[in-house]
């Protein structure tokens, strides 16, 4: 009882207190996370829309010899929404050098003749998306095709506030690389860019993750460092609580040794039909019955109490402690080995319960079965080892529903705070 209160109070205090930091970890980090990185990055909670870009090379009579097609395109953030054609014109050489991100001051596209829709393609980097946008828009440009700087990674939202109603998208590195390929094969190529699916936020403010990531390492310690706390202590209390039981089983194994037996002969007082029977397999004596008997003065067969006096080390009629009585280890307390009981019958069971049912044993009116044959304690049987309604085994259910808890909560709070730090976010360079 001592133990599961312990237990109790170790795992009101440590559950409460998790539970708190990990609710205000979920609601602080959101409101956290938008003032992290506020010059570079900034959360927009709405939807990107991608594009799908159909890319045809053209021959020297118009006619197309091949079409490439990808559905991985983004329209930027301040984009209209619109579908977009033209001939791809990339920047020309200044001086002698292309400048194929076209942050150059002084670049131009060379635009043919009687072309009046032509989409500009760009690589990210080096300069805004708006400057980009803005230097195509000067020579007229219908659209606006940026393609990534690295293959690891995936197209995103721009953000380039103030270029008007030009249409924007960005596609992979690999596409952009096809078709500048073309391009300086001297090859036409025809670009459309339709509207394609609206996607849910993807892209993840890394200073969100980051704050996202400690918190969870911080609730998970917490809570490990309590687990190991509590099982560590746990694990001792066994410990203790099996080395009491040896030494109090080593204890009554010496006492045992000290008690008188003596044979059962014609004569003596317990063949009487008015003596009392064994308060342990509740039969009568018969000659040459070894009996032992115990400093209350009270007789037993020899195989009935033995085993008894090694589990309990008392009486089983009038709840003497043999090891005070012949000396043995008096300071060592018996109380019917509370402890191994409860460990035996699996459930909480009290002193005074077990105390009665020892008592009814010596009543004449019981019948029980006799443990003679199988030489082992008198413990209750498996119909009285199921609680009665109402009750629970606390000891195990507390300590699995401590743990499964801890799991369950941080994992949910883990989940929780991902998705709060997850946006949409339009990217500024």
């Amino acid at each position: 009882a001592e133990e599961i209160g312990r237990a109790g109070r170790l795992a009101a205090p440590a559950s409460c207190s998790s539970c708190l930091l990990a609710f205000l970890l979920a609601f602080v980090s959101p409101r956290y996370t938008l003032s992290i990185g506020a010059d570079k990055t900034m959360v927009n909670k709405e939807d990107y829309y991608s594009a799908t870009v159909n890319a045809t090379v053209l021959d020297h009579k118009g006619n197309p010899q091949q079409m490439v097609t990808k559905n991985d395109g983004r329209y930027g953030q301040n984009s209209p929404k619109t579908e977009a054609k033209g001939i791809v014109i990339a920047p020309a050489a200044v001086n002698g050098e292309v400048d194929l991100q076209g942050c150059c001051p002084h670049i131009r596209f060379v635009v043919p003749p009687k072309t009046t829709h032509w989409v500009a393609i760009m690589q990210r980097g080096k300069c805004t998306f708006k400057e980009k946008i803005l230097k195509a828009a000067a020579f007229n440009a219908s659209a606006v095709i940026i393609y990534n700087n690295s293959t690891k990674e995936d197209t995103v939202t721009m953000a380039h506030e103030g270029t008007g109603d030009i249409v924007t998208v960005m596609i992979t590195e690999s596409f952009g690389k096809e078709i500048l390929g073309f391009l300086e094969k001297n090859q036409t190529v025809l670009v459309s860019v339709m509207v394609g699916s609206r996607g849910l936020p993807k892209n993840i403010n890394r200073g969100s993750l980051v704050f996202v990531s400690i918190s969870f390492i911080v609730l998970m310690i917490i809570s490990s460092a309590w687990l190991i706390f509590y099982f560590i202590q746990k694990i001792r209390d066994t410990s203790a609580r099996d080395r009491s039981q040896r030494r109090l089983g080593d204890a009554a194994k010496k006492a045992i040794s000290k008690l008188s037996t003596r044979t059962v002969k014609r004569g003596d007082k317990e063949t009487e039909p008015d003596f009392n029977h064994c308060a342990v397999c509740i039969e009568g004596y018969q000659l040459n019955d070894v009996v032992r008997i115990l400093p209350c003065k009270h007789v037993f067969h020899k195989i009935c109490v033995d085993p008894w006096l090694n589990e309990h080390c008392t009486c089983p009629m009038c709840k003497l402690n043999i090891l005070k009585a012949l000396g043995v280890m008096p300071n060592l307390p018996c109380v019917d080995n509370m402890a191994f009981d409860m460990d035996r019958m699996s459930r909480s069971q009290t002193s005074s319960q077990r105390t009665a049912l020892v008592d009814l044993s010596s009543e004449t009116s019981i019948s029980l079965e006799p443990l003679r044959h199988s030489s082992s304690s008198q413990l209750p049987s498996d119909e009285e080892l199921i609680p009665r309604s109402g009750e629970i085994n606390i000891s195990v259910t507390k300590e699995w529903f401590i743990v499964a808890s801890f799991g369950i909560l941080s994992a949910l709070t883990l989940c929780y705070m991902i998705i709060r730090a997850t946006a949409s976010s339009p990217t500024y360079e």
